[in-house]
C-alpha cells in the first residue's frame, strides 16, 4: 500500500507540475478504482489531493520567479498589480470562488499560473484547492466502476485520445489566454470600468524585453 501511494503522490505532483497538456487528474483515479476497486480510493484521493496542491502551488511558484521576474515588463507587473489589490480587499470572496472552482474537474493550471502573475500569497488558493480536490478526487473513485467502463470505451483503439485536435487547439487557446491576461490594463478596466489593452512601450527601462 505504502509503495502505491507513493507512486500516486508522484504520478499526481508532476501531472499537476505541467504547466500545460498534461491528462486531467480525476482520470489517475478513476482508473485506480476501476481496476483496483479493492484499494481505499478515499485515502489516496486524499494524498491525491495533496500531491496535485503541491504541484500546483509549485506551478505558481515558478511562474511569479521566472514570468513575473523576468519576463513581464514593469507596466504588466503594475496592471496585474491592480487585480492584487481587488483580491486582498476581498479574500474570503477569493476563497469561496477557489473552492467551488477546486470542486469541478475543469483545468487549473492555468488559473494556479495567473494567480502566480500576481505574487499574492499562495495559500488564498492554495487551502481551497486542496479542499475541493480531496473530494472530487474522491468522488471520481468511488464511481469510477462505471466512469472507467466508459473511459475504457472512449479509449479503445485510441489510447492517446486526450490529444486530440480539441484537446491540443483548447490548451494552445488557453495558453495564449495567460499571454493575454498579461496584455490587459487591469487597473484602467478596475477603476473606469472599460476595457483597454496595456500600450507597447520600445522604452519601458525596466524590461525592454518584456511581455
Amino acid at each position: 500500500m505504502i509503495g502505491q501511494v507513493v507512486l500516486v503522490f508522484l504520478i499526481v505532483f508532476i501531472l499537476n507540475l505541467i504547466p500545460a497538456f498534461a491528462p486531467p487528474t480525476w482520470m489517475v483515479f478513476s482508473f485506480i478504482g476501476f481496476a483496483y476497486p479493492q484499494i481505499n480510493v478515499v485515502v489516496l484521493a486524499l494524498v491525491g489531493a495533496v500531491a496535485a496542491t503541491l504541484g500546483r502551488v509549485t506551478l505558481a511558484k515558478l511562474a511569479q520567479v521566472i514570468v513575473r521576474g523576468r519576463l513581464l515588463s514593469r507596466r504588466s507587473k503594475e496592471s496585474i498589480d491592480a487585480i492584487k489589490e481587488r483580491l486582498q480587499q476581498r479574500r474570503k470572496l477569493t476563497f469561496g470562488v477557489f473552492l467551488i472552482y477546486a470542486f469541478s474537474p475543469l483545468p487549473s493550471n492555468y488559473l494556479f499560473i495567473a494567480y502566480g502573475l500576481t505574487a499574492m500569497e499562495l495559500a488564498l488558493i492554495a487551502v481551497p484547492f486542496f479542499i475541493g480536490r480531496s473530494v472530487s478526487y474522491s468522488f471520481w473513485g468511488v464511481t469510477s466502476s462505471v466512469i472507467g467502463r466508459r473511459i475504457n470505451g472512449a479509449l479503445h483503439g485510441h489510447p492517446l485520445s486526450y490529444l486530440s485536435a480539441y484537446f491540443v487547439v483548447t490548451q494552445i487557446a488557453l495558453l495564449y489566454g495567460v499571454y493575454l491576461f498579461t496584455r490587459v490594463d487591469w487597473r484602467y478596466v478596475l477603476d473606469e470600468k472599460k476595457f483597454r489593452w496595456l500600450p507597447r512601450n520600445a522604452h519601458d527601462s525596466s524590461n525592454s524585453r518584456g511581455l
